[in-house]
């Protein structure tokens, strides 16, 4: 009796399909660290809270998305939000101020998605003596990518609004 493939069969080995980002590239298998995704999430706080342009857009993927509540609909790409973010910049939109609290941290092949509490400072306006001050709190989704030479690039983020109650918690006040 012959068990297995009988002895005239051909087994052909399976094709193993590479997953591949929206560019092409393969996508990695390995999950990032906690603590990389800290670090990633951390610079893009710091370099947004100082209205820092180039650094705040350099982490963030070409093909990244973003989803902003303020916003009638989705900015499918960086280049969408770079021009809405100097339309900002033209009005004299400024942030004076970003703290990051209540952060969550989920890993997995090839990305991680990062969640917090995100209080932010502004200032607009053109006349040093008409500047309009906001302050408010938002809840904030990043998801990352694990690069190929083991960085972390942005590649959607999701603001929401949060309950008044929340807000108030974020930033300590009391109502």
């Amino acid at each position: 009796m012959h068990i297995g493939n009988p002895p005239h069969a051909i087994c052909l080995p399976r094709s193993v399909r590479i997953r591949t980002s929206a560019l092409g590239e393969p996508l990695s298998t390995v999950a990032p660290t906690e603590s990389d995704v800290l670090a990633a999430a951390a610079k893009i706080v710091e370099a947004f809270g100082t209205t820092n342009t180039e650094e705040y857009f350099s982490h963030f993927a070409p093909d990244a998305s973003f989803i902003f509540h303020p916003e009638a609909s989705r900015l499918d790409d960086r280049a969408s939000y770079e021009k809405l973010w100097g339309s900002w910049l033209a009005d004299g939109w400024q942030v004076t101020g970003c703290q990051s609290t209540d952060q969550l941290v989920h890993v997995f092949a090839g990305g991680a998605v990062f969640s917090h509490s995100v209080a932010t400072q502004t200032r607009s306006g053109n006349d040093p003596e008409n500047y309009t001050i906001d302050s408010y709190v938002e809840r904030e989704t990043i998801v990352f990518r694990l690069e190929a030479d083991g960085s972390l690039i942005a590649i959607h983020e999701h603001l929401s609004t949060v309950p008044e109650q929340a807000a108030t918690e974020a930033t300590g006040e009391t109502a």
